[in-house]
């Protein structure tokens, strides 16, 4: 037997060989779900347009961009149709980044069918990544893929790391009806416990093992965080789903029963928590729409319409975020609004009015029509006079004149809407039936003239199977509870406490429908933060003059009904996203402020109403909200004393506000605040001072006129 080598020597080997190994990635092309139904009955989910790109488009470009070599796309229906997409994109030619593509076929019915087939074909050797095929990121991996790494070379039983986002509470890309909570030992990055809100109980408590409590110096609770649907495993993952065979959904099924039974089995999950980019899944419609809009919004970029992800798109930016492909026929009178996509060969005539919808490629749109906030595919058409909003409208689906297509109406392949006929926002019409004995057995129903009038082609869509892994019902058909948890971490809670369990109340808020959260009204509002930062902050890349700007601000609030602290959110969190954007350029901080400030001073004056007030509750809003947005920031401290000295040079925030800002509470809240403001402190004394020789100075006149 050769002498064993010293430990320290075994090591750089060891490291060796995991570098040597491809990074592997397992696509799951089919979520075993009916979300996206009657869409999914006649073509993959998969390769549904989004933004006139197949979804799956959007998979590959993160897997190659995160470094990716060998790629398995796990299907189940509609093989054949991945496959010939597949075969004749970038990712099959020999240009492509993955050195190995291959499909997988498999008749299973569940996620945790799929995973077991997985293992038992040990096509995974090293770490992997496993994603969705709705998956849209432009997240860089590097660093999560060294924290797992890092951790799997100190502790073999650290299995799996998931990569989460920070979205707030009501971030519109979140899940509709359900909550997921999280958590957290932040000392390890350690996810201890996840439930999903509300739990199999059907109630709206986390319990949390008092365990946890006693053996942890500090948790965070965190139903803040999106779930991003892109885990980074190892093969154990996969063999501990092989020997749990009752185990079906990744996370309120797989996740939260090796947690619960880690005395068991030893392996530990992992969190990787990102802000500054972005990460999302397609996971049912009302992710559909809100994903739609963020990507033509441009806050997925480089994914986006211009970017043509695939081979013959030729789509071009114009103002107001704009996307039209060569070829595009319009009417002298028809106007296009913003944020609008139209694809090659479709016309549009007459005062017809699009607003912020995606319009496919040879679409034909008639005179005197309207779309507001709809998805028209690939050669579908509306007649002379016909409404459309905030619906979806499948290939080759033929609309009639003056008809009015409801918000939430899903129809489907080929589906034909005869004239003069209104199509509820509740119904989802389809041509396509399936026969329960053989699933993927699909024929022609007969068309009901009472659903799409005398002359038209297809009926209501009906499907008992709605339910699936995370939610309990579709958020675009019915309504469901969203919950509320405060995301502050709960410190030091190794208590010495007798309870059973540790209990979190979850307060019911406004229900959910159909692509919003709540009345019109208040998703207006909810929208107003993201649509007015990412106008404004295009703006100022494009370097319009602040008065053109303030025309589109006003304009978008007026029709949100957003609060003027809404609007000084959105100047904040634009002008920070720029001047950053700045520095990292090459810029010094002081230059890049600036710029910004000095350019634009306008924006900050027209939202802030009280300089002739002695409470100058305005001023420390737009500070509070400049340090907050500062506080995760790389040279925030720097940036906020750059910021605020700018502001009072420019008398934007006058002295006294700045002064309330620094006396206010909320301005140390927590550590993050409280450091971000530290090296502001020395601007903050010199006001002082000044304050007081100016009272002492006001003081000797009084004294003088006496």
């Amino acid at each position: 037997m050769p002498p064993k080598g010293k430990k320290g020597q075994d090591k750089p080997k060891s490291n060796e060989e995991e570098r040597d190994e491809p990074l592997q990635a397992v696509i799951l092309a089919d979520p075993f779900e009916t979300r996206f139904s009657p869409f999914t009955l006649e073509h993959p989910r998969c390769l549904l347009p989004l933004a006139n790109t197949p979804l799956i488009e959007y998979t590959f470009e993160f897997l190659a961009n995160a470094g990716v070599e060998e790629v398995f796309v796990y299907c189940g229906a509609h093989r054949k149709e991945v496959e010939e997409h597949i075969t004749r994109s970038k990712w099959a030619a020999r240009s492509s980044p993955f050195s190995r593509l291959e499909l997988i076929q498999s008749t299973s019915h569940s996620i945790g069918d799929a995973m077991r087939d997985l293992d038992s074909r040990s096509l995974l050797t090293g770490d992997f990544l496993m994603v969705y095929g709705d998956v849209v990121s432009n997240l860089p991996l590097e660093s999560a893929l060294a924290a797992h790494r890092e951790r799997r070379a100190k502790d073999k039983n650290a299995i799996m790391t998931m990569v989460l986002r920070e979205a707030g509470n009501t971030h519109r890309t979140k899940a509709i009806g359900t909550s997921p909570v999280f958590v957290i030992d932040p000392t390890k990055d350690r996810c201890l416990h996840f439930e999903q809100m509300p739990n199999r109980d059907q109630t709206h408590y986390l319990s949390i093992d008092p365990e946890l409590l006693s053996t942890h110096q500090e948790l965070e609770v965190r139903q803040d965080l999106i779930d991003c649907g892109i885990d980074i495993c190892t093969p154990d993952v996969l063999a501990l789903w092989s020997d749990n065979f009752d185990f079906q959904a990744p996370r309120k099924g797989f996740l939260h029963s090796v947690l619960k039974d880690y005395e068991l089995n030893g392996k530990t999950f992992h969190t990787h928590i990102v802000a500054d980019h972005y990460a999302a899944r397609v996971r049912n419609l009302h992710a559909y729409e809100s994903v739609s809009k963020d990507i033509v919004s441009r806050w997925a970029y480089p994914l986006c319409p211009d970017s043509n992800l695939i081979q013959g798109q030729s789509y071009r930016l114009q103002k107001g975020n704009v996307y039209k492909e060569e070829g595009v026929i319009l009417a002298r009178d028809c106007v296009i609004g913003s944020k609008t996509v139209i694809g090659r060969g479709t016309s549009i005539g007459d005062k017809s009015v699009i607003t912020n919808s995606i319009i496919g490629r040879h679409c034909q749109i008639g005179r005197n029509v309207k779309i507001d906030g709809a998805y028209l595919w690939d050669y579908a058409s509306v007649g002379d006079g016909s409404t459309v909003t905030r619906s979806i409208i499948a290939n080759e689906a033929a609309i009639g004149r003056k008809c009015t297509i409801e918000a939430g109406a899903l129809i489907s392949y080929g589906v034909s809407i005869s004239e003069g006929v209104t199509i509820r926002g509740d119904h989802r019409i389809t041509r396509a039936k399936r026969r329960r004995e053989l699933d993927e057995d699909l024929f022609r129903g007969d068309a009901d003239p009472t659903i799409v009038g005398q002359k038209g082609d297809g009926f209501e869509f009906q499907d008992s199977d709605e339910e699936d892994e995370d939610e309990l019902v579709d958020g675009l058909i019915s309504a469901g509870p969203m919950y509320n948890l405060s995301n502050e971490s709960i410190s030091t809670l190794n208590s010495d406490s007798e309870a059973d369990d540790f209990e979190i109340r979850h307060d019911r808020s406004a229900t959910s429908s159909f692509l919003s959260v709540g009345s019109a009204d208040s998703q207006h509002a909810a929208n107003f933060d993201h649509d007015a930062s990412a106008s404004i902050y295009d703006s100022l890349v494009e370097g319009h003059e602040s008065a053109n700007i303030q025309l589109e601000l006003t304009a978008l609030r007026m029709s949100t009904n957003a609060s003027d602290h809404q609007v000084r959110r959105a100047v904040v969190t634009s002008f920070v996203k720029r001047i950053t954007q700045l520095i990292k350029s090459g810029e010094p901080v002081k230059n890049a402020v600036t710029q910004v400030l000095s350019q634009h001073k306008e924006l900050i004056d027209r939202a802030i109403f009280d300089k002739n007030a002695s409470n100058k509750a305005d001023q420390v809003d737009l500070m509070l909200l400049l340090q907050a947005d500062l506080g995760h920031k790389d040279n925030g401290e720097n940036i906020l004393l750059s910021a605020a000295t700018k502001l009072v040079e420019l008398d934007a925030v006058e002295e006294d506000g700045m002064l309330q800002w620094w006396e206010d509470e909320r301005s140390v809240e927590n550590e993050e605040m409280t450091r971000v403001r530290e090296k502001t402190k020395g601007l903050i004394d010199f006001l002082q001072q000044e304050s007081e020789e100016e009272s002492e100075e006001d003081s000797e006149e009084d004294g003088d006129s006496e």
